[in-house]
């Protein structure tokens, strides 16, 4: 990897963290179409260096049969679509915890590697390639994925794309702000949380933490606590992340939840707010205590220079408050702490997994091929 000039940004109350792409920064090869990827268990995203930015939801549904087909006059359908009509599909969420799911054996099942292929042949197909392009592809994953997982990806990967690789989501987010020295990642997805040291080399085992308590974990709390709380309402686990999605918060500066679920079948508001903010409450302590063992076994003479310097990304880094809530639990057990949140949540692993693609000499890119 070539060496990248890093940057000093203002971590001060209230800064953000932002990246700017365009077109123009990538001119390196007009043949080739450069793709960085986020290969997310909720979504999926792209950015690529002709411009375009797509996300899909990681979803995927394959009529179940003939009736099916014709009613839906497709034989894939991927996202909010294929979530809507999963009562007429096969109905596939591929990755699990950030990576391909897998059978009890611990190989992946073979449905799920057919729908991560055509998943990230969709979001491929998005990003518009041209016929005469070659597509050279960056794609991230959970930083502890295993080597087989890895294996599977790149093999999923490899049926729409002329050359792959593969980096950990959070560094690709430090990557693409140039915030490479001294940093500590949170990338918040649905499947993991994965935490990164960055300290101006490439991370190493070491240096990175993946845990599940992360945007799937939050609505099985959320829902457990609305069984506990509200038996007789119904719900499924999707209307209960929907309801995260829109009202998830900790803290008690924020609006009150009333949302309508049935009851019966006759719609009925239940005032969830504790409710949300319970269960997004649970993912804090073990984000700091995964962050605490970064900085106990990083040289103790930048461990505060660490601390101070806490960059939050992934999906669920929009939880209202979590940013400060982190902080406090971070004076609280390490003495100081100071959170940024990444401006373009959606994008930022993307648009760090493009900067990547960018900064690969031609000849490794050959390499892969």
């Amino acid at each position: 990897m070539t060496t990248q000039k890093t940057t000093e940004p203002d971590f001060s109350a209230g800064a953000s963290a932002s990246s700017e792409l365009s077109p123009d920064t990538f001119n390196k090869d007009s043949g080739v179409l450069y793709l960085g990827i986020d290969l997310g268990t909720s979504r999926t995203s792209v950015t690529a260096s002709n411009g375009l930015r797509e996300t899909v939801a990681s979803y995927v549904g394959y009529p179940k049969d003939v009736v099916a087909r014709k009613l839906l006059k497709k034989d894939v359908l991927f996202g909010k679509e294929a979530l809507e009509k999963r009562l007429s599909l096969d109905f596939y969420r591929p990755l699990a915890d950030g990576v391909l799911k897998c059978s009890q054996d611990g190989n992946t099942e073979e449905g799920n590697v057919k729908a991560a292929q055509d998943l990230i042949a969709e979001i491929i197909r998005r990003a518009n390639p041209r016929k005469d392009e070659l597509v050279y592809a960056v794609i991230g994953v959970p930083s502890e994925a295993s080597v087989k997982n890895r294996d599977a990806i790149i093999q999923a990967a490899r049926e729409t794309v002329d050359s792959v690789m593969l980096c950990s989501e959070p560094f690709s987010v430090a990557y693409g702000l140039e915030m490479l020295d001294d940093v500590l990642v949170i990338d918040i997805g649905a499947g993991t949380t994965d935490l990164c040291r960055m300290h101006g080399t490439m991370p190493d085992e070491s240096d990175q933490i993946t845990m599940t308590a992360a945007g799937d974990a939050i609505d099985q709390e959320l829902s457990r606590l609305l069984k506990e709380n509200y038996p007789e309402a119904q719900f499924t686990i999707n209307m209960v992340r929907g309801i995260k999605e829109q009202y998830g918060a900790v803290g008690e500066l924020f609006d009150a939840a009333v949302v309508e679920l049935p009851v019966q079948g006759k719609p009925t508001p239940f005032d969830l707010t504790n409710e949300i903010r319970e269960a997004c409450q649970t993912i804090i302590n073990p984000i700091v205590e995964g962050l605490g063992k970064l900085v106990a076994s990083f040289d103790p003479e930048f461990q505060d220079r660490l601390k101070g310097r806490v960059l939050l990304a992934g999906g669920g880094s929009q939880i209202k408050g979590l940013d400060k809530a982190i902080e406090a639990e971070m004076h609280r057990l390490l003495g100081s702490g100071t959170v940024v949140r990444v401006e373009e949540p959606m994008y930022g692993g993307a648009n760090g997994a493009l900067k990547i693609a960018h900064d690969m000499p031609a000849e490794y890119w050959e390499q892969l091929k």
